[in-house]
């Protein structure tokens, strides 16, 4: 069967905040100067929303440039900051509450909102519909195209129906081709297609690698006597040890909700440590528990995110496309924050392809106004001024890095002049599993600690089961011959939804993959110390279905 082709001005790869503000801009831009422009969205999840986690305080800035009668429109910001605790966890039952002094402004919160991030994005998708943008949930991009002249074409959808060896099946449907004069990719962080760009395109070169954490997130309901709407709460220290990087964070939504979370940096040294089960000890600290206590956990979900910020961001067009949001790395980890800064970087984009077809591009270009525009922006200003953030913590530890990191934003606004790099790989930091402590972990209660599998049910998890694994390995060799020797297969652990296994069985030990439990974090593709597994999208609609993380 023949693939069937379509064409429009812009085809735009993911429907997350950096996506959907792209599309959004450039209808607004159309119709502003009277033009017509076919827009197009393809997202993978089941539908918008689906596949978006994120904390999530949202700075309202994009919104309000964006659409700046949001409020009369009915966003879902309703939930307004009104209080910022933050703790240093000195031990499992001990912490210390912060005077707002001595941490960085940019961990303040004074003017954001609480938000399902979830359902931010269905919010953008209608406001986007009514502009006349098309959005296809559903559809999984899965190739490139390029043209002769080797510019971004547009994608390939993912072909549906096949089987587990790729054999196609009564139901297979070929992926269609839309064809596009410029290509915006706002996959997310780690995106498969962004990733490959970079590497084919040399976006990086130059820059320091990309750094990440693995971003874990519950939603209880909890007692209203207990709720504090709108109280956002971070903390530092347990139940990570001094080697590892992250914090922890539990906000005050409405509706008598709390949402509950753990990042764990992943150039974590120690091959035993499980981010999952540091996840649920941390809820289990008085601090956090106090809110939990006789509440109910009813969603849960993880994934990765890019948090290397300015030092890592690799240049973002190319011949015919752009690499926009967390596909490119713009989150401010200074701020734990990365909506407002990919929603800005989408509409950056839009901006400069209008530019470029409103004067007569056919498309295929490298769009060079992206960059003056970038770096006239607030974005450019704000990614600039927190460069040594992360650098910083890796460099100095959690302790004298938060205080460098708490003068240099207090009282020199990220103006110092220090450039500080981490020029570390996160999968090459895992010490020999025989030269690292192994750390036990308290089985779950069933009542603020879980097991893996009851989590990924929260998730809404499903997959085709009878189609190709999205989970490649270059080497189906190396998890026992190499990672388990050697590191005793840390896939077991850093994985937040039992993908991974070591089993017994009458022929000795084999390295399962149970790809239908996968929630898209794109851990595994990161954290491999071998560099063996490639995540790829699989077959439209699968993955989570978060109803409104």
């Amino acid at each position: 069967m023949e693939r069937e082709s379509m064409e429009f001005d812009v085809v735009i790869v993911g429907a997350g905040p950096s996506g959907l503000s792209a599309a959004c801009k450039l209808m607004q831009q159309a119709q502003e100067k009277d033009q017509e422009l076919m827009v197009c969205v393809v997202e993978k999840g089941s539908e918008v929303g689906a596949h978006i986690l994120s904390g999530a305080v949202l700075e309202p800035r994009s919104m309000n440039e964006l659409f700046p009668d949001w409020k009369e429109k009915g966003a879902p910001l309703t939930t307004e900051v009104k209080g910022d605790d933050i703790y240093l966890l000195n031990g499992e039952d001990s912490a210390i509450k912060l005077p707002g002094f001595s941490v960085p402004k940019t961990m303040h919160n004074d003017g954001n909102y609480i938000v399902s991030m979830g359902n931010v994005c269905r919010w953008l998708a209608e406001r986007a519909e009514e502009l006349g943008v098309e959005i296809f949930p559903g559809f999984a991009a899965q190739e490139v195209i390029y043209n002769e002249n080797g510019s971004v074409g547009g994608i390939i959808t993912g072909d549906m129906g096949l089987d587990a060896e790729g054999n196609e099946k009564d139901s297979f449907m070929p992926g269609m081709e839309l064809r596009a004069k410029y290509t915006v990719f706002a996959e997310g962080c780690r995106g498969h297609l962004g990733k490959e760009l970079i590497s084919h395109f040399k976006l990086d070169e130059g820059k320091s690698p990309q750094h990440y954490g693995i971003g874990f997130k519950e939603i209880w309901d909890i007692d209203p006597e207990k709720h504090q709407e709108g109280l956002v709460v971070h903390t530092a220290g347990w139940p990570l040890d001094s080697d590892t990087n992250g914090g922890g964070y539990l906000y005050h939504a409405e509706n008598n909700q709390v949402f509950v979370g753990l990042i764990v940096d992943l150039s974590y040294e120690n091959p035993h440590l499980s981010p999952f089960e540091e996840f649920q000890r941390y809820k289990h600290h008085p601090k956090i528990k106090q809110y939990l206590d006789g509440g109910k956990r009813v969603s849960y979900g993880a994934r990765a995110m890019a948090k290397g910020g300015f030092n890592s961001l690799p240049k973002q067009t190319m011949p015919g496309a752009l690499l926009v949001g967390c596909d490119a790395g713009t989150i401010n980890y200074a701020k734990i924050k990365g909506n407002h800064t990919a929603m800005k970087s989408g509409m950056l984009a839009a901006e400069a392809i209008f530019d470029a077809l409103s004067s007569g591009c056919e498309g295929g270009k490298e769009l060079g106004s992206y960059e003056t525009k970038y770096k006239a922006s607030w974005l450019y200003d704000e990614l600039y001024n927190t460069r040594n953030f992360g650098p910083a913590m890796h460099k100095f530890g959690t302790f004298w890095g938060g205080a460098y990191n708490t003068v240099d934003q207090n009282f020199f606004g990220g103006k110092l002049p220090f450039n500080f790099k981490d020029d570390s790989l996160d999968h090459a930091q895992l010490k020999l599993a025989s030269e690292a402590p192994v750390i036990q972990y308290a089985k779950p209660d069933g009542v603020l600690s879980f097991d893996r599998l009851s989590s990924v049910f929260l998730s809404n998890t499903n997959h085709e089961e009878e189609q190709p694994c999205h989970l490649k390995l270059a080497d189906a060799t190396i998890p026992m011959t190499v990672n388990l020797e050697k590191y005793a297969e840390p896939a077991q652990r850093y994985c937040p939804a039992g993908v991974y296994e070591i089993q017994e069985t009458e022929e000795g030990e084999q390295f399962v993959i149970n790809s239908q439990n996968c929630i898209h974090c794109k851990t595994c593709d990161i954290k491999d110390p071998s560099q063996n597994i490639t995540w790829v999208a699989p077959e439209g609609t699968g993955g989570p279905n978060y109803p409104n993380m």
